[in-house]
């Protein structure tokens, strides 16, 4: 269960970089950009050790992976991201629970604390939009 919870948490690391970089091109204020790339540098980050940790346990490397529609509307969009951060905490505190290796614990860890820094942002973006 815990692979297939990797793969998942993968696959939302990927997708969601690329969201957030398309939110960033939908504003021009400093404030709002220095808010998202805070989040898209994060989930590169995240996407790596995930990465590198299904690696160590599998041998392989998660591929073809999936790029979302890009964003049209901050607002709409600040709001799904929101959703979305929080269920990845869900996913990370589960999984935290279940680490086959000591090695899981850091990226996990590091990973799950973002996540909940990163709906903080998206939920001030949200409400002062």
């Amino acid at each position: 269960m815990f692979i297939e919870q990797l793969h998942k948490a993968i696959q939302q690391e990927y997708a969601s970089y690329f969201y957030y970089k398309s939110m960033y091109e939908l504003t021009d204020d400093p404030y709002w950009q220095d808010f998202i790339e805070h989040v898209y540098e994060d989930e590169k980050s995240h996407y790596e050790m995930f990465q590198q940790l299904y690696y160590m346990l599998t041998g392989t490397y998660v591929q073809n992976l999936t790029k979302p529609e890009p964003c049209q509307d901050l607002k709409q969009c600040a709001k799904i991201a929101l959703k979305e951060e929080l269920a990845a905490t869900e996913l990370y505190k589960e999984m935290l629970l279940q680490i086959p290796i000591q090695q899981a614990y850091a990226p996990l860890f590091i990973a799950m604390h973002d996540e909940m820094e990163h709906a903080i942002r998206f939920s001030t973006i949200y409400n002062a939009l």
